[in-house]
C-alpha cells in the first residue's frame, strides 16, 4: 500500500495533474475557451473532478473558471446515480437529448447492441464539439481502450479522421500548433489503475455513489449491451420498472418494423428482451 501511495502520489497526480494543465493552455492557445469536462458520476469522473481540482490550484485560479462539468442525460441511468449528481455536484450541466433512448429505439427499429451502439452515440458522444474536451477514460476499462484511446485526441469532422498522440513533448507541440477542428479531447488519467482511482478518491475526501457499496462495478445506462450479462441480470433485478419499460419499448418497436416493411422473427417485446440478454452476454 505505501509503495501504491508513492507511485500514486509522485507519478500519476503529478502528470495527470499536467495533463489539465497543459489541456486548458492549449484550449486557451486554440481560441477554444474553458475546459468541456464530461461527468457521468461514476468513480472516473469524480476521479477527474478531483484532478481538475488540483490542476486549477496550480494555475492559480478557481475550478469554475478553469473548466465546466457536463453530465449527459441518458435518461436509463440509475435514479440513485442521478440524485447523487444533483446533491453532490450541482453545478454540472445538464445536457439532455432531444430524444429519450425509448422513442430511439423505435426510430432505429432495432435493440442497442455491442456491433451498434447507436445510444451511444446520439446519447453521449455528441456533446462538446468544437471545444477542448476531457474525459475519465482508462486503459484499465477494456483491451479496446488500450488499443484505441490515446492521451491526446485530435476529432476532425468523421471518426476516421481521429489522431492519437501520447504523453510526450513533440506530440504536445504538434497539438499546439493544430487548427482548431471538430473536438479535441484529452484522457489525463488514462493510465491510471482502479486501486489508483479509489486511494485518490479517499485519500482527496471525494463523494461517491453509493451503489458502489451495493455492489456495483461499472455506473451508466442500465442494461448497457458493452457490460456482462450478469451485472445486466443484476441491474435489471435492482431495477425492474427499466426492465418493464425496455419490454414495453420493443413491443413498439416491433410495430414501426412491421410498418416498415422490415422482417422479424420476434412476436413480442417479452421475446426480443430475452434475445437481446442471451445474445449479446
Amino acid at each position: 500500500m505505501d509503495q501504491l501511495l508513492f507511485d500514486l502520489g509522485d507519478r500519476h497526480v503529478t502528470a495527470s495533474v499536467k495533463r489539465v494543465v497543459e489541456a486548458y493552455n492549449f484550449s486557451q492557445h486554440l481560441g477554444l475557451g474553458k475546459l468541456w469536462v464530461a461527468f457521468s458520476g461514476g468513480k472516473d469522473s469524480v476521479c477527474l473532478y478531483g484532478v481538475c481540482k488540483l490542476a486549477a490550484e496550480q494555475l492559480g485560479m478557481d475550478l469554475e473558471d478553469m473548466a465546466e462539468f457536463h453530465y449527459n442525460v441518458t435518461t436509463v441511468d440509475p435514479p440513485e446515480l442521478v440524485q447523487f449528481i444533483k446533491s453532490k455536484f450541482p453545478f454540472v450541466y445538464r445536457d439532455r437529448p432531444e430524444m429519450t433512448m425509448w422513442d430511439l429505439i423505435v426510430k432505429k427499429r432495432m435493440p442497442p447492441t455491442r456491433i451498434a451502439r447507436y445510444c451511444c452515440e446520439y446519447l453521449k458522444e455528441r456533446s462538446g464539439k468544437g471545444r477542448f474536451c476531457l474525459t475519465g477514460v482508462r486503459w484499465a476499462e477494456s483491451v479496446r481502450r488500450k488499443n484505441t484511446r490515446g492521451v491526446y485526441e485530435d476529432y476532425g469532422k468523421k471518426p476516421e479522421e481521429r489522431i492519437l498522440f501520447e504523453d510526450n513533448t513533440e506530440d504536445r507541440r504538434k497539438l499546439e500548433h493544430c487548427v482548431p477542428k471538430q473536438r479535441y479531447i484529452v484522457n489525463p488519467i488514462i493510465d491510471w489503475t482502479d486501486d489508483m482511482v479509489w486511494q485518490f478518491i479517499k485519500t482527496q475526501g471525494l463523494p461517491y455513489c453509493k451503489l458502489y457499496d451495493r455492489g456495483y462495478h461499472r455506473l451508466g445506462c442500465i442494461g448497457c449491451p458493452m457490460a456482462p450479462l450478469r451485472e445486466r441480470e443484476k441491474e435489471f433485478k435492482d431495477y425492474p420498472k427499466i426492465r418493464d419499460q425496455y419490454v414495453r419499448t420493443y413491443d413498439r418497436m416491433l410495430v414501426a418494423r412491421r410498418q416498415a416493411g422490415l422482417p422479424t422473427e420476434w412476436k413480442s417485446g417479452e421475446q426480443v428482451m430475452k434475445w437481446w440478454l442471451e445474445e449479446e452476454s
